[in-house]
Parts: C-alpha cells; sequence; structure tokens
C-alpha cells in the first residue's frame, strides 16, 4: 500500500481510535471554508427572518388580519424548512453549523424585529426588505460555489434566490396602490 504524503489525507484519531478519513469531495479547504462562512451568513439571515415572520403572525392586527395570518404562516414555514437544508450543507462542507441567537445576531444582515409590533402594513414592508436581504446573501454566495464548481450549494442557493424573490413581489404586491 503507497503511503500517501499528502496533508489532505491525514486525520484526528476518534475517541474509539478509529480515524475518519479527511474531506475529499473536489472542492479544496480554502473554498469550503469561504463557501461555508457564506453559509453561515445565510444560514444566519434565514432564522432571523423566520422569527420575525412568526412574531409578525402572532401579533399582526386590523382589517387584513385573516389574509396576513395565514400568509405569514405560510411563510413562516417555509423559512423554518429552509434553514436545515443550510445547516446540513455547511456541515457536508466539513464546518459546524452556527445555532445560537449570539452567533446569528452577529452574522445576520436581516435586522431583528422591533420590540413593539407595528401596524400590518409596516410588517409587510418589514418581511419585503428581509426577503431583499436574504436574496442578497444568497447571491454574494453564489459565485465562491460556481468558482469552487460546488453544484449542491449553487442549488441550494437557486431555490433560495427564488423563494425570496418571489415572497418579496408577493409582499411587494401588498403595498401597492
Amino acid at each position: 500500500m503507497a503511503k500517501s504524503s499528502s496533508k489532505s489525507s491525514r486525520s484526528a484519531p476518534a475517541a474509539s481510535g478509529v480515524r475518519a478519513p479527511a474531506i475529499n469531495i473536489g472542492i479544496s479547504e480554502k473554498d469550503r471554508a469561504a463557501i461555508a462562512r457564506g453559509l453561515s451568513r445565510l444560514l444566519a439571515d434565514t432564522y432571523t427572518l423566520y422569527l420575525t415572520t412568526h412574531n409578525f403572525h402572532w401579533n399582526v392586527t386590523g382589517p387584513m388580519f385573516n389574509t396576513l395570518h395565514t400568509m405569514f404562516m405560510t411563510q413562516y414555514t417555509e423559512l423554518w424548512n429552509a434553514v436545515d437544508p443550510v445547516a446540513e450543507r455547511i456541515r457536508s462542507l466539513g464546518h459546524a453549523a452556527p445555532g445560537s441567537y449570539a452567533q446569528f445576531g452577529k452574522l445576520a444582515s436581516v435586522p431583528d424585529a422591533p420590540p413593539t409590533p407595528p401596524k400590518a402594513l409596516e410588517m409587510v414592508r418589514i418581511l419585503v426588505q428581509g426577503h431583499e436581504a436574504v436574496a442578497r446573501t444568497a447571491r454574494e454566495i453564489f459565485p465562491l460555489a460556481d468558482k469552487a464548481g460546488d453544484e449542491p450549494t449553487a442549488d441550494l442557493l437557486t431555490q433560495r434566490l427564488t423563494v425570496h424573490e418571489q415572497t418579496a413581489w408577493m409582499l411587494r404586491s401588498l403595498l401597492e396602490e
């Protein structure tokens, strides 16, 4: 058996003495780290927008209550279902996914929900801005994934861009007169 001199083929011994093979998926460690950092920001943005949308679902009032309450539930459910694939892609790249409010607060470009629930149409405006911010974050990562030949991340980003751009458009339509 030939001995490998490549540093990337080595791995640390596990507690059981069995070594996990080094990650060798055809993407360099440098590129995997850069993509994982970008995806961590996407995860933080998505989770923050999820929390804001769920908050607005609970606290919406006024003549559009039924419509917005139902719409916000559909949106926060979609966002909740989106966080796991993003986190698991980070893990697939060999990095830990952020998972605390403190980490998300440092990474997110989406602002936290206002402490006092705003009026219904202000909620809609805030969510338009949130979805557009998440789309911008996803779009910033795309060139990294493309350059590295990371098709699974590129596919994930394309899916997220589609959802956020369409949701922003639908919400924005509620604000037009």
